[in-house]
């Protein structure tokens, strides 16, 4: 099937290894897996080549995200081989945003710089807390001492694009220790902070933990006071709130993500991966099998190896459009929104933004429909009111 595209498409490489599974951890990772870490490149670059040969003309590639998983456990030279991939079977240009995730622990300034000789211009550091007692609380492997060096290394390997994933609202976890975390990773002076509260996914050893009740989390009042906590003292610290879990230093905005946000056309290559394709006659989505044999069947017999293929209706696009877009604190455009769609918001749901702005969760400025303050701690119930 050839597929009538945007002009630019993103890439998105899942790298499913990892060291030792995070007890909060539903992404498609393993740490025993079945297909060694060379043969897996391989058979990324045989999946590239084959969805290459699906469009009708290279696309142009303006990032490319590896993630996991732990994408820092591959080797210099298998990261190059990749990017090597990507630009010679797409237009990935020189002023790409290519991000590689990589945990503290699993990289040295040594291998930092190699990464960056490959291509890789921006770290994703998943430092998650600098409180001993949480990391080992959750699962990690690292320590807080792992976490700081592994920032360091990445300055003296020559990165200036440094982004670092926090997670608050663990077991335990009080206002004091959250704040703690901000102040010390502010110190730090990264370009870009996402700060998550914990979601206990069905499945994962947490969730198993809370089910059976063993698992003692922060009140919600407390879990609100993180939260407002979070914007106040990065927004303080001179970082854009630009996205409801993210902040960024003037300039700084993950431009792989944002393509997630404003639904712009993606590809994911790798076990699990999952994709976007802008098309005229509707936009498809689709994820990749996620067994790792299964994909290395696939690749091997010279199929694709996607699954849950999916035509989005026109309603099924708006409604991604406003719950994705409204993640946005900058909002979506009702003008963009009826150019698109050939529709108003007022039209689709009838009401629905009225009801939700008197209730103070959503504020109308112009073109503008945006999350309020007190809309960002009820985000779901806003999503929820578009779907």
């Amino acid at each position: 099937m050839v597929y009538v595209i945007s002009m630019q498409v993103s890439i998105y490489i899942h790298i499913p290894f990892c060291l030792k599974k995070c007890l909060y951890c539903d992404f498609n990772s393993f740490a025993d897996a079945k297909v060694e870490r060379e043969e897996y490149v391989d058979l990324l670059v045989r999946e590239m080549k084959q969805r290459a040969g699906e469009l009708p003309e290279p696309a142009e590639v303006p990032t490319l995200y590896f993630g996991g998983g732990t994408p820092s456990l591959l080797p210099v030279g298998e990261v190059a081989r990749l990017i090597d991939a990507a630009a010679r079977l797409f237009r990935l240009g020189a002023g790409a945003e290519i991000t590689l995730e990589a945990n503290p622990g699993t990289v040295t300034r040594e291998k930092l710089a190699g990464y960056r000789a490959a291509g890789v211009n921006r770290l994703s550091i998943g430092v998650q807390s600098v409180q001993d007692s949480l990391l080992e609380r959750i699962g990690r492997v690292h320590t807080s001492a792992e976490a700081v060096a592994a920032v360091e290394a990445a300055r003296a390997a020559g990165f200036d694009n440094l982004g670092i994933d926090l997670i608050h609202t663990l077991p335990g976890e009080t206002v004091a220790m959250w704040e703690d975390d901000l102040r010390r990773c502010v110190d730090l002076a990264p370009e870009h902070i996402s700060a998550y509260a914990l979601i206990l996914e069905e499945g994962t050893p947490l969730h198993g933990e809370a089910e059976k009740g063993g698992l003692v989390l922060p009140e919600e009042d407390v879990a609100v006071a993180m939260l407002e906590l979070t914007s106040d003292f990065l927004v303080d610290a001179g970082y854009e709130h630009y996205e409801i879990s993210n902040f960024a230093q003037p300039g700084r905005r993950s431009r792989h993500n944002q393509v997630y946000w404003k639904r712009g056309s993606y590809l994911g290559f790798g076990a699990g991966a999952h994709s976007l394709l802008r098309r005229e006659t509707g936009d498809v989505r689709w994820g990749n099998v996620e067994s790792l044999p299964e994909y290395r069947r696939r690749i091997s017999t010279g199929r694709l190896p996607d699954d849950e293929r999916q035509i989005l209706s026109p309603r099924e696009a708006m409604a991604e459009y406003m719950f994705l877009g409204l993640r946005l604190l900058e909002g979506v455009d009702m003008r963009e929104f009826s150019r698109e769609f050939g529709a108003t918001v007022a039209s689709v749901w009838p009401g629905v933004a009225d009801g939700l702005c008197r209730d103070g969760l959503l504020i109308e400025d112009g073109p503008l429909l945006r999350l309020s303050r007190r809309g960002l701690l009820l985000a779901n119930r806003v999503f929820a009111a578009f779907l």
